[in-house]
């Protein structure tokens, strides 16, 4: 917390923004301005709902703050840079960048708000580094809806894939440096984002669809054709690392690019040793690299899908309740601190003391737990817990009424 305190200038906000990182990391059920507030041991949300919607300080300092202190603690010179998406179901049409649109976190399409982030992947951990939420053309096309919801009146849309761009020039700008970029196949098949990173010299292994076209001195093909044409002796079982259940094997083919632009252009096969199923990337580096390389860093992608559920699981990134652009991101930027603080301490506890007799090494799960109970459960009596509950009662009686009285409008 001593990082990010010099970007609040009056000690009230200080001390609330602490309780706030705590109440993310806590064993609460249900994480949102109410229940956090009433775990901190506050009569009422409303120094929360401040904090988040209407205090002065920059969400974005502590991003960068966020980001140092992940670097700084989980430095790895063969790091990846992973890029993805998640979408959080939301209902109504009010909340900041809300439509009906595709999200993985439900499979399908859904009413729901899109943000993509930036995951630092190393060997002794991974956390998000980066956000930015994704403002469809129905937003962008309505600047009153723009204004309500607290954007810019100069807001204008942006693809993923640009978002992305947007996201590892940050990182790169800010004087850090990282070898690869990996990405799944929203962003392996925009051409401008690989244009971008060649010309940064960041490497990358994006993954592209079967349909994705690519020309070598044969010819141009469909990925999928291409890889009909592999012979047997050209693929190579290799690990694309450990998962949940012990090393992930595949097996491996690469295949080099006729491009005009300088460096090492390849199309990289994964076949599905137990399905039959293929996937594909596009991958590029300053020199040739070898086919291991490619592989750990097709491998790192997965990292971004475990900062997604520890961050939603352990930090509650997913249960913000919130309409406007400022709190969203103040929000997300403080759950993404306190998911890193998990992972840092992950990592140093790795370091010292890395095979544990007979106990696996601890998780960012069990540190949750064990901070939790041995350090920050407060304890609350019972006149604060009736307090709280007489709260909520006053204020669903006035929502409810509310809500009544609009109906009657309504009908007459």
């Amino acid at each position: 917390m001593s990082r990010i305190a010099g970007r609040f200038a009056r000690v009230e906000p200080r001390r609330r923004v602490r309780d706030l990182v705590l109440g993310l990391l806590s064993d609460l059920p249900r994480k949102n301005c109410w229940s956090i507030a009433e775990w901190a041991g506050e009569a009422t949300p409303d120094g929360m709902q401040h904090l988040l919607g209407r205090a002065k300080w920059d969400a974005d300092t502590v991003r960068d703050d966020v980001r140092e202190y992940v670097v700084e603690h989980l430095h790895d010179e063969d790091a990846v840079l992973v890029v993805d998406e998640t979408g959080d179901v939301k209902k109504g049409t009010h909340t900041v960048g809300v439509q009906r649109q595709y999200t993985g976190t439900a499979g399908r399409i859904e009413n729901a708000q899109v943000a993509v982030y930036l995951v630092y992947a190393g060997r002794r951990g991974h956390a998000a580094v980066d956000r930015e939420l994704y403002i469809p053309r129905s937003w962008t096309c309505d600047p009153d809806r723009c204004r309500a919801a607290g954007l810019g009146e100069d807001t204008i849309f942006a693809t993923k894939p640009e978002l992305a761009a947007r996201m590892i020039g940050r990182f790169l700008d800010a004087g850090h440096r990282v070898g690869w970029v990996a990405g799944d196949e929203v962003y392996g098949g925009n051409p401008k984002l690989r244009a971008a990173l060649e010309e940064r010299q960041v490497g990358y292994v994006l993954a592209v669809a079967c349909s994705h076209e690519v020309t070598t001195d044969a010819g141009k093909f469909r990925a999928d054709a291409l890889a009909a044409k592999v012979p047997k002796r050209a693929w190579q079982k290799l690990s694309a690392g450990a998962g949940a259940k012990g090393y992930r094997y595949y097996d491996w083919a690469v295949i080099d690019l006729a491009e005009p632009r300088p460096g090492s252009h390849q199309l990289l096969i994964r076949h599905n040793r137990t399905t039959g199923e293929l996937a594909y990337y596009r991958c590029w580096s300053p020199a040739p690299v070898p086919l291991a390389t490619l592989v750990r860093v097709a491998g790192s992608r997965w990292r971004v899908e475990e900062t997604f559920q520890a961050g939603k699981g352990l930090a509650g990134l997913d249960e913000h309740q919130l309409r406007r652009f400022t709190s969203w991101s103040r929000w997300v930027t403080l759950a993404m601190l306190a998911h890193a603080f998990l992972a840092v301490v992950r990592a140093h506890e790795h370091a010292r003391d890395p095979a544990p007799n007979g106990l696996i090494p601890l998780t960012c799960n069990e540190i949750q737990k064990l901070f939790t109970t041995l350090v920050v459960r407060p304890v609350h009596d019972v006149a604060h817990l009736l307090g709280w509950s007489d709260w909520r009662r006053r204020h669903q009686a006035r929502a409810r009424g509310s809500h009544y009285l609009r109906q009657a409008a309504n009908q007459t």
